[in-house]
Formats: C-alpha cells, structure tokens, sequence
C-alpha cells in the first residue's frame, strides 16, 4: 500500500530534523534533495514538501533555484532568539506552574540527578530539554509552546556548543540553576521561579556573545 504524501513528508521531515538537532548535520550544509530522497528510498516530492516543513519551524533555508540549506545564525541572531526566550519561558511557566504536583515535582528531580551524572553532551543535551519541558508540560498556550519550540529548535547547535565550552568549570551553576528552579516550583514560589529561569536563559546568552568563533559556520 502507498504510503500517502503528507505522511511521507512528515517522516522526511522527522528524520531530518532529528539529523539536525543532533548534529549531523551542522548549520550551513547544503542538503541535497536528490541525495536525500534516494538514502530515505522515497521520490522528490516527499523531500521537496518536508524542507518546506522545515523551513516554516526556522531550521532549512530554502533559496530560489539554489536549493536548501540547514539553518544557521550570526551572534545578533542568536542573542535575539535567546532575548525572546527570556521573555516567553517565564511566561510559559507561568501558564503550568499553578498545575504542577508534587509527582512532577520528583520527575524533575530524577531528570536533574541523571544531568547530575553524565559527562556526555549529548545526552546532557537531551536530558536538559527534557527537565525544561516537564516545567511546562501542564501549559494551556499551544501558540506559545509552538514559538518556544521552535526556539529551541534554531538555538540547538548553538547550546551545544555552548554545553562543550562550558564544561565542568560552568557545569556546577547549571545544575544550581536547575536545583534552585525545582525548588521554587515545590516552594509554590511562582514568581522567584520565573526570574530564574529568565536568569538561566540570560546567563547561556551573555556567554555565547562572547564567544562569536562559535558563529563561523
């Protein structure tokens, strides 16, 4: 049975995207949709369609008669996205905090002793995005988890980057950060919790401004 278009452009779109954010493919690869098309054993049209996919969440630039590329940002880019970040999180936080039992409460907690634990970026990576979501998983504001997805999407490369230059001389005011926002949320101290996680944000953008080698792509 043929496998319906929009269903094959996502599942395109899906693995792509996985590449992406896990650094297989760094911003400024050129994606071939040829290429690409004959690896994932599928035509042009599911490709075609799911770098359009791409380009609406901000990570593939498409360019007339050019092709596609993977996304990149400049320093002001990057601290703009993150400006936008220490804003709309605190918000989003906000919006879940009131919902938050003492059970989530200890997931975080389980998630921040495995961050604890590992020396590996990449699963600190995905660990770190997954102790941020579970503080908004009770949201009632898709619009507003859709723009700080995507947010986290487009500054992957770039937290990464930032997570390997840290490395454990920065590691410890981390993990306090974290400690100190999983605390105000089981305090039920909303407003203490917003400002540190607009801190938190702040702090991982003061940092890669000051690092603009991290921007040559």
């Amino acid at each position: 049975m043929a496998v319906p278009a929009e269903v094959a452009s996502q599942r395109v779109a899906d693995e792509l995207r996985a590449r992406i954010l896990a650094g297989r493919l760094a911003p400024g690869t050129r994606i071939i949709q040829d290429e690409l098309a004959e690896e994932l054993n599928t035509s042009r049209l599911p490709v075609r369609e799911a770098l359009r996919i791409l380009e609406s969440r901000g990570l593939v630039t498409l360019r007339a008669n050019q092709g596609a590329w993977v996304t990149s940002m400049d320093v002001r880019e990057c601290e703009l996205s993150y400006k936008i970040r220490e804003r709309l999180e605190p918000l989003l936080l906000a919006e879940s905090a009131p919902r938050l039992s003492d059970e989530d409460i200890d997931a975080m907690v389980a998630v921040q002793e495995r961050i604890e634990a590992t020396e590996d970026v990449e699963e600190f990576l995905v660990l770190d995005r997954q102790l941020h979501w579970a503080v908004y998983q009770h949201h009632d504001a898709a619009d507003l988890a859709t723009i700080v997805n995507r947010l986290w999407d487009t500054t992957q490369h770039y937290r990464r980057a930032f997570t390997r230059l840290a490395g454990e001389r920065r590691r410890w005011i981390i993990n306090g950060e974290h400690r100190l926002l999983i605390q105000a949320l089981r305090d039920r101290d909303h407003t203490s919790a917003e400002r540190i996680l607009g801190l938190h944000i702040r702090r991982t953008r003061v940092e890669l401004a000051k690092h603009p080698e991290l921007f040559s792509h």
